[in-house]
C-alpha cells in the first residue's frame, strides 16, 4: 500500500518528495510527517502524508507534532527578538534580570553562555526527583535558580537537552513581565501568521496534535533484553567511551528519572510549558520562522530581526565536541550545524529534535526547512531520515542555481 502526498510542491522539487516518502513507514497506517521548504522567499513545498494517530486518523494540512528540541530553535529566535529590542544583553549576567538565579555560584552566567551550552546547567537528573516535575514550570524555575553549575561559565561544553527551555524561557519572562506563550504570540506567531506555533498547547488546539507512534512505552512486565542485545549495547557504548563520551553525563542531561512512565505526548504534557523540548509545529510554521532567518530578518515584509544581531547569532563560537552530545554541533547562538549525508553547510544553522523533526535555515542558498514526524524515537544523530531530506532538498536547490 502506497502514500498519498497532499498539499503542493514546484515540479522542480519532484526528488525531495520522493525522499519524504522514502522515510515514511513501510505500511501507512504506521505514522506520518510534513515538510515545508522555502527558496528565494516562496514556499516551493507543503506536503504532508501517512495518520496522526494509531487508529488511522489521516495527517491533516493543520496537524501538528510534537518536536522535542526543535523547540529550542524557535525559543533562540524569540530571545534574539528581545536581543534586538533592548531587553536583552548577551554578555550581561543573567542575574542582572533575575537576582534569585545568581545563588550557588551562578552569578557570572550569561546569556551567551547558555545559548552556546557552556554554563554548566545540563544536569537535570540532579535537580529533580521525578519526570513529572517538568509539567510545573514555577516549580522547575526554582529547581534552576537553586542548581549549581558543574563547571565554570565557558570553560566547557554540555548540551542543556532539557534545562535549556526553563532558563532562557525564565529569563524570557522575567523581562517581558508576561507568561512565555505571550511572548510567543505576540514576536512570532501573530507577526508571521504561523498556523502552528505553541509551546504549552491550548485545550482548543489538542485535537490538531498528532501522537507519536512508535516512542517507547513503560512496560513493567517487558522481557529483559537478550544477550545479543546486551552485547550490542555493550560495544556502542565501549565505542562511545573511545571517543571522551560518558554515557552517565548524557543520563544525567537527557533522563530525569521517572522518565519512562512519563510521556511527553500525552494532553497534560502538551499543555505543559516545557521551553526546551515540548513545543508543538506544524511543518509550514517551522519553515516560515527559518524563512525570515534565511532572508537575514525578514519575510513578507514582517521583520522579525535586525541583520546586524543575525549575524552575531550566526557566528560559529564552539567547535569541540561536548560533554553530552559525542561529536562538534558548531554552537550558534542557540542553534546548531545543520546535517545531511554529504552535501555541506557551512552557512546553514537550525535545531533538530529527537524523534526526528527539525528546522533550519540556509542564507547562502536562500533556503529553508521544517519538518515535523510522529514516529519513531531516536537522536538526530541516529536517525537519518531528515538528513536524507536535506540532502535531496540540496541537491534539488543547487541544480536551480
Amino acid at each position: 500500500m502506497s502514500y498519498t502526498i497532499q498539499g503542493f510542491f514546484e515540479p522542480q522539487f519532484q526528488h525531495v518528495i520522493d525522499v519524504f516518502l522514502a522515510q515514511l513507514p513501510q505500511e501507512p497506517r504506521q505514522g506520518g510527517a510534513a515538510l515545508t521548504v522555502y527558496h528565494r522567499n516562496q514556499k516551493v513545498v507543503d506536503v504532508w502524508a501517512g495518520v496522526s494517530n494509531k487508529q488511522g486518523k489521516p495527517w491533516q494540512a493543520n496537524t501538528m507534532s510534537i518536536s522535542y528540541s526543535t523547540t529550542k530553535g524557535v525559543l533562540s529566535t524569540l530571545v534574539h527578538i528581545l536581543v534586538d529590542e533592548g531587553l536583552l544583553d548577551y554578555d550581561r549576567p543573567i542575574a542582572d534580570y533575575w537576582p534569585a538565579f545568581a545563588q550557588n555560584g551562578k552569578h557570572s552566567i550569561t546569556l551567551r553562555h547558555v545559548l552556546t551550552h557552556e554554563a554548566g546547567l545540563y544536569h537535570l537528573r540532579s535537580m529533580i526527583d521525578d519526570a513529572h516535575e517538568m509539567l510545573d514550570w514555577p516549580h522547575m524555575l526554582q529547581k534552576i535558580e537553586q542548581a549549581t553549575p558543574l563547571h565554570a561559565a565557558g570553560a566547557r561544553v554540555g548540551y542543556h537537552a532539557i534545562s535549556f527551555g526553563w532558563i532562557v524561557g525564565g529569563l524570557i519572562e522575567k523581562v517581558s513581565g508576561e507568561p512565555l506563550a505571550q511572548t510567543l504570540a505576540k514576536k512570532i506567531t501573530q507577526p508571521l501568521q504561523l498556523d502552528g506555533c505553541y509551546i504549552g498547547v491550548p485545550e482548543s488546539e489538542l485535537a490538531r496534535c498528532s501522537e507519536i507512534i512508535g516512542a517507547a512505552r513503560y512496560n513493567p512486565n517487558k522481557a529483559a533484553p537478550s544477550k545479543f542485545v546486551q552485547l550490542q549495547q555493550q560495544l556502542t557504548d565501549k565505542a562511545l567511551r573511545l571517543t571522551g563520551f560518558d554515557p552517565n553525563t548524557a543520563a544525567e542531561a537527557l533522563i530525569p528519572k521517572g522518565m519512562s512512565r512519563f510521556y511527553l505526548d500525552e494532553p497534560k504534557s502538551l499543555q505543559a510549558c516545557n521551553a526546551g523540548a515540548g513545543g508543538v509545529f506544524t511543518a509550514r510554521s517551522l519553515a516560515k520562522i527559518y524563512a525570515a532567518l534565511a532572508n537575514w530578518g525578514e519575510l513578507d515584509g514582517v521583520r522579525l530581526l535586525s541583520a546586524q544581531t543575525l549575524r552575531e547569532v550566526v557566528k560559529v563560537y564552539n567547535h569541540q565536541r561536548g560533554d553530552v552530545v559525542p561529536m562538534p554541533m558548531h554552537w550558534r547562538l542557540g542553534y546548531h550545524r545543520v546535517f545531511t549525508t554529504w552535501p555541506r553547510t557551512p552557512h546553514a544553522f537550525g535545531h533538530f529534535g529527537y524523534g526526528g523533526s527539525g528546522a533550519w535555515a540556509d542564507p547562502s542558498r536562500h533556503l529553508a526547512v521544517g519538518y515535523i514526524v510522529n514516529t519513531g524515537s531516536g537522536s538526530p544523530f541516529a536517525d537519518l531520515r531528515l538528513w536524507r531530506i536535506n540532502t535531496a532538498i540540496i541537491e534539488t536547490v543547487e541544480k536551480l542555481r
